[in-house]
């Protein structure tokens, strides 16, 4: 599976598991660059830029394949000062970065100037086309299906995702409602060059989730999730809990971000990851989870959507040549 994307990252699939606040760590990230792909480790995660310096060894013990970093923009996930982290991962010779949030602007020299490929996440064709401008490299395009942050715009892959190809000149990526190979061949169908998993990847053996979670996401189905925090322009698809409705309510009685803040606190979602209390706070999820029904290894996981994607691709070129 040969794109402009398993080109220029040296990777045998042009399949990324995106980086993932808290759950971004060594173990997934590898294991789906060992796999074939392009694992990310999420920087926002780690309390200091050292702790990311460790993560990023554990990984380099577990593959000798590329890896990336996620540098989220926003400025409410910084713990540490970007530049600490790109100082970082710029000394453990990673040249593969993601940005997210915010644009990448102010931090493209010097990762430029150091030879690192940068991958932009937006939400939107017009946000794709400044990345180009700025110089990115690749872009990924984020649909309405997204978990975490799609956008305010609610426009679905099928139109987004070739609208930005024929907007830039650079690789697209596309994002949202991806956890099969149908999927995999239906994005690079709509002209991108890869495409980037996270709500997949939650529900894998290598994912640190709690089990309690994984075995929620193999009983959900697509109107598990919801897309909250629109009033306060921050839209955001999360699973459908008891939080997450409270949220929703709140928002229709038309209450302020301060009223807000202890429903969305990102505190509350600890124990959602480390003890599995679904109902505990906001936690990420896509639409995407109505179609898992498993928690297999990375590995297998990726055997499996290449294989489906490539079978989808073939079927295809039956159709296109028959006569």
């Amino acid at each position: 599976m040969r794109t402009r994307i398993t080109d220029l990252l040296q990777i045998q699939y042009p399949i990324i598991c995106g980086g993932m606040f808290r759950v971004g760590r060594a173990l997934l990230a590898a294991s789906v660059s060992e796999a074939g792909g392009l694992g990310i480790i999420t920087s926002a995660t780690f309390q200091t830029a050292e702790d990311l310096r460790k993560e990023i060894r554990l990984a380099k013990e577990i593959t000798n394949k590329p890896i990336a970093v996620n540098i989220n923009l926003f400025p409410s996930a910084r713990k540490v000062p970007n530049e600490e982290y790109i100082n970082v991962l710029l000394e453990e010779g990673i040249r593969i970065v993601e940005t997210a949030g915010r644009s990448p602007e102010q931090y493209m020299k010097v990762l430029k100037d150091n030879g690192v490929f940068v991958i932009h996440k937006v939400p939107g064709v017009k946000y794709a086309k400044k990345a180009e401008d700025l110089g990115c490299d690749a872009v990924t395009i984020i649909g309405f299906e997204a978990g975490g942050h799609p956008g305010m715009d609610e426009v679905g892959n099928v139109v987004i995702v070739p609208q930005t190809v024929d907007a830039v000149n650079i690789p697209v990526i596309a994002g949202g409602g991806i956890s099969d190979g149908r999927g995999v061949a239906a994005m690079l169908a709509l002209g991108a060059e890869g495409v980037v998993m996270g709500t997949r990847f939650l529900a894998t053996q290598e994912c640190i989730i709690h089990d309690n979670i994984k075995n929620w996401m193999i009983q959900a189905s697509e109107m598990d999730t919801s897309l909250i925090q629109k009033s306060i322009g921050s839209a955001t698809r999360a699973a459908r809990n008891e939080v997450a409705l409270q949220v929703l309510e709140a928002e229709k009685r038309g209450v302020t971000l301060e009223e807000l803040m202890p429903l969305i606190s990102g505190k509350r979602a600890e124990k959602v990851y480390s003890e599995g209390d679904f109902h505990a706070g906001i936690w990420s999820c896509g639409q995407s989870v109505g179609l898992i029904k498993d928690v297999p290894k990375v590995q297998e996981l990726m055997n499996r959507i290449v294989f489906d994607a490539k079978k989808v691709i073939k079927k295809m070129n039956r159709i296109a040549n028959a006569k």
